[in-house]
């Protein structure tokens, strides 16, 4: 059985994301999607949050595994799960030379463990989750970018904060 794992801080999940999810589960036995709790970047969801956004976004996915980490390098945690693969997103020029440097340390580190480099569709080579929050933040419309209990959360979450 071929685990994968696909790994970030998804504050807040994008379409980009689950578009890289759906085509993953497609080439996968399993795929963990695994939120890395990092509370240096100032998350604006809570991983709770973040997890249960993820739980409803993905809900149907039959061979998805929702999980958590910190306090640990990625390579160690995908052995630990018993994954064999890092799925990683790239959007970017910019985002292949960060993921390449990592790829090669995680080889490194663990030539046992694969990275594949997935691209999403056209249409979300330019979302991050960082430019959601603040388009969201300045009331602009993210819906067409974000999963609906997403959005419906941006709202809220922005809502509360005003």
């Amino acid at each position: 059985m071929t685990v994968a794992l696909y790994p970030g801080t998804f504050d807040p999940l994008t379409n980009g994301h689950l578009d890289l999810i759906m085509r993953s589960v497609r080439m996968f036995d399993k795929v963990i999607v695994a939120i890395f709790e990092n509370t240096m970047k100032g998350p604006l969801f809570t991983v709770e949050e973040r997890r249960r956004l993820i739980e409803e976004s993905t809900k149907g996915l039959g061979n998805i595994e929702i999980a958590t980490f910190s306090n640990t390098l990625l390579v160690f945690y995908a052995k630990q799960r018993q994954a064999h693969v890092i799925i990683r997103g790239l959007r970017a020029i910019a985002d292949f030379e960060y993921e390449f440097q990592m790829t090669l340390m995680n080889r490194r580190l663990d030539e046992d463990i694969e990275t594949v480099f997935l691209m999403p569709r056209e249409e979300y080579t330019y979302v991050a989750s960082r430019l959601i929050k603040e388009v969201a933040a300045y009331g602009g419309n993210v819906e067409e970018l974000v999963p609906s209990p997403v959005a419906l959360a941006l709202k809220e979450k922005f809502r509360r904060q005003a």
